[in-house]
Parts: C-alpha cells; sequence; structure tokens
C-alpha cells in the first residue's frame, strides 16, 4: 500500500503543496458544520499529523477513535511549523472499522489499566514512546560495539549449566509431569536431551568460550529467570547486554562499561528529542538535565569495604542494616550515588561469598574482582567482574559452593588452554530504559510482561 510516512512528513518541508497520502490510526476526530478535523498516528512518530476534511456537500462519515484509515491529500503548513493535510469526504478510505467499546477512547488511562491490554497499549503515546526509545537504545548498544571491534555471538537459550549458580532456572522438558519413572535420573535419560535442560539465566559462560577465540564479543538477548520476586525491577524474562573481553583486567571492564554508557544515552538524547521531552514532561521532572548531567562527570569508584565505611558514618537509618559481608540493597546503593558521590560511580571488590563463583579471586582472600555501576535515582545498573582465569582457584571456588564439575567441563577447560586475563558486565536492558525515561516499573518498558503468576 503506497504511503508516506507521518515521521517523514513532520521531519522536511519537501512535502507542502504536494498531494501525499497517509495511513494510520485515529487518534482524535472533531466534527463541526463545515469541516472536520481528525488527528492520525502511524506509529513511525509520537506526533500526530491533522488531517483537515472540508466537508462541502458530500456525505461525510467521521471516522471514530481506534478506527485504521487511508487518507490522500494536499499537504499544507500548519501552525508552529507543522504540516496538515486538506482533505475531503471521498479521500479518506477506512481500512478498518473499530466499535465504540475500544479501550482507549479517552486519554488519561493508568499504567495498571494499560498493563491489562497490552495487545494495544503501543498506541498511547506513552508506550508509542517506550517502544521508540527502546529500539534507538538497542541499535546504540549495536553500534557502540561493532565500532569497537567487538563480535556480536547468539548464545543458547537452553543450557545444561546454571551461569549463576543458584537454581533458579526454568526447566525445560517434554516429557512434563508423570509417574512413569523411578527416580530423577530416568526421567533425565528419557527427556529429550538425555540430561536435566533449562533456559539460560545468562550468556555469560558461552560468551567466554567465544572472547577466548575471538578476543572481544558481546550478547544481546533474552535471559529468564525463576525468581519469585514480584517488585518493580524485577522480569522472569528480560533482555541482557554481555559483553566479554580477552587480555583485559578490571580496570579494562570498568573503562568500556562507562564509555558505552555515555555512548548510548548520548545517542538517545540526539536521536529522540520528542520522547525524551514527552517523558521529561509526564513521568520525571528533569530528566534531561539528570541524564546530561550523568554523562558529562566521570564516573565515581569506591570499594565495597569504603562503601560500608561511608554507609556505616552517613547516621542514616536504613530499613536493611549494613555491615561488612552484607549484600548492598537499592536504598544503600541509592544513597551512594545520590548523597555521597552525587553521580554514577563503580563499587569494586566485593566479598567472594556474595557474589558468583567465577570471579577472580583479590590476594586478600577475601574479596573478588567483582564491579557493580549505581547510578542515581536507581541503584545498580550493570553488574560485572574479572574473571577467575586460574583453573585451581575456580575449580576450589566451585567445590566450595558444591557444584557439578562435570557441567562446567567445557568452561573449566578454557583455563586449560591457553587462559587469559579477561572479563566482563551484564546490562539489564529494561533497566537502562526505566532509567533513561523515568518509567518506575519495569513491567511498562517491555511488549509482554513476564513475571511470577502472570502470563498471557
Amino acid at each position: 500500500m503506497k504511503h508516506i510516512d507521518i515521521a517523514d512528513i513532520i521531519r522536511s518541508q519537501e512535502y507542502v503543496d504536494q498531494t501525499i497520502t497517509v495511513c494510520g490510526w485515529v487518534r482524535t476526530s472533531r466534527n463541526s458544520k463545515s469541516v472536520a478535523f481528525v488527528e492520525v498516528n502511524d506509529g513511525t512518530s509520537l506526533k500526530n499529523i491533522q488531517v483537515v476534511v472540508e466537508k462541502g456537500d458530500g456525505e461525510y462519515k467521521e471516522p471514530r477513535v481506534g478506527m485504521s484509515i487511508k487518507v490522500t491529500g494536499k499537504a499544507v503548513a500548519g501552525r508552529n511549523n507543522t504540516i496538515e493535510i486538506n482533505a475531503v469526504p471521498q479521500d479518506i478510505e477506512i481500512l478498518g472499522d473499530c466499535p465504540t467499546d475500544y479501550p482507549l477512547q479517552k486519554k488519561g488511562h493508568s499504567l495498571e489499566f494499560l498493563r491489562s491490554i497490552p495487545h494495544l497499549r503501543g498506541r498511547s503515546n506513552t508506550f508509542n514512546a517506550v517502544w521508540r526509545v527502546r529500539s534507538v537504545l538497542a541499535e546504540a548498544i549495536h553500534k557502540y560495539f561493532q565500532s569497537h571491534n567487538f563480535v556480536y555471538i547468539n548464545t543458547p537459550l537452553i543450557t545444561g549449566s546454571d551461569c549463576e549458580g543458584a537454581g533458579e532456572m526454568f526447566q525445560v522438558t517434554t516429557i512434563g509431569y508423570s509417574n512413569d519413572y523411578k527416580n530423577e535420573a530416568e526421567y533425565y535419560e528419557n527427556d529429550f536431551f538425555g540430561k536435566r535442560a533449562g533456559l539460560s539465566v545468562s550468556g555469560q559462560l558461552e560468551g567466554e568460550v567465544a572472547a577466548m577465540a575471538m578476543g572481544k564479543i558481546y550478547t544481546f538477548g533474552p535471559s529468564f529467570r525463576a525468581e519469585n520476586s514480584n517488585t518493580p525491577k524485577h522480569l522472569a524474562e528480560f533482555w541482557h547486554v554481555e559483553p566479554e573481553i580477552a587480555f583485559a583486567e578490571l580496570d579494562d571492564v570498568i573503562t568500556t562499561a562507562e564509555d558505552m554508557l555515555k555512548h548510548v544515552i548520548r545517542e538517545l538524547l540526539d536521536t529522540c528529542p520528542d520522547e525524551m521531552q514527552f517523558f521529561d514532561a509526564h513521568f520525571e521532572k528533569g530528566l534531561i538535565a539528570r541524564l546530561e548531567e550523568l554523562i558529562s562527570h566521570d564516573f565515581g569508584r569506591v570499594t565495597y569495604t569504603e562503601a560500608i565505611k561511608l554507609l556505616k558514618e552517613s547516621g542514616e537509618e536504613f530499613v536493611y542494616p549494613v555491615d561488612w559481608g552484607c549484600d548492598l540493597q537499592t536504598e544503600h546503593e541509592r544513597y551512594l550515588s545520590e548523597k555521597v558521590f552525587k553521580k554514577a560511580v563503580f563499587v569494586t571488590d566485593y566479598p567472594k561469598k556474595i557474589k558468583s563463583f567465577y570471579m577472580k579471586q583479590n590476594p586478600d582472600g577475601k574479596t573478588v574482582a567483582a564491579v557493580d555501576l549505581l547510578v542515581p535515582g536507581v541503584g545498580e545498573i550493570i553488574g560485572g567482574s574479572e574473571r577467575e582465569a586460574d583453573y585451581n582457584k575456580l575449580i576450589a571456588a566451585m567445590e566450595e559452593r558444591k557444584m557439578n564439575l562435570e557441567l562446567y567441563s567445557d568452561y573449566l577447560d578454557l583455563r586449560k588452554f591457553g587462559s587469559v586475563p579477561h572479563g566482563g558486565f551484564g546490562l539489564g536492558f529494561e533497566r537502562l530504559i526505566m532509567y533513561t525515561t523515568g518509567m518506575a516499573n519495569i513491567r511498562d518498558v517491555i511488549l509482554y510482561p513476564r513475571t511470577v503468576g502472570s502470563i498471557r
């Protein structure tokens, strides 16, 4: 169907005085005696285009909100450098009817209500803007890594090992519930893979395999966590950005994380001014200024031990008590980034008991070369580490956690055959979108949120 994207018309004056065709959904419709006004949006732009209908003597059937239509008319200059389309009734073709019980008849619906209609909420201004920001951020991430010699790798979604060693995996099976087997071992022997399998919680382990051949790689795909967590920051299915860098130590990981984050935020601010102004006006006052401030300074840096000392000496009454060895909670992370450093800050060298088995053990025997990036308003947004490259130390860490070494034979082999210092980090893509839009609930930055007890 030949037509012009509304985004292209809005961006250029070249269509003025030309006869053009647009397609889209009716956002508003006003009717008077001699003229009617119909606002149309095709999803390519946050802004609508207004169709001015000169009714004349022709029969005019007013399009209802939600209908899809095709309009052919003359593009004319409107107020404030806008472009409108002048048309007559016979220039409007209804492509798809819409009954009067269309859920988005009026403006001002709550986000909770819109979550109940995920198949339609993309037609609201809020989600029109969210989906576009998501697309631009994804492109910016790919552009950054591709321009820095990283190779894009697709890691498996079905795996026989648990990257985090925590066991919070969705099981993958073709058998399902059954009483036909004597024990668990017999059950899995008869399953599709002949052994226990689950959905990947992270592509990191396989990413390290690729990095040991390609030098620098990144993954960008879905991860799955079977956590019984129903908070505004957790999903059972989310998108994960995970670079792995060979011949790199913790400082190199930190440098890449800061550079990448600044790049993608700059790209977003430059590419989506309308969307960012919308979020600034309706969801977080001062959002654009906050992001500009974030990328205009070098990020701070503090060790976990120093951070605990700062928190204990703060005089604040935290809900979760602070002591060396505790895992930092969001309230601690936000205090450090918002009150102490007043900017993004990297926290390094966490206690090894609260971090994953694969992190490089520091000489003190108590901490590992881990890093979390804390940002004002959110808390942690990136987590990473230098990986343990020493075969014997990695074996010891895994045995201490009583892990099944047979499930990690490929991973262990990397430490036997030409091991190198290497590291990487993980960025939760939805949390980045939340941070850059001011959206408070992670369910509102993904098309179909998957959470405990909820799927459709």
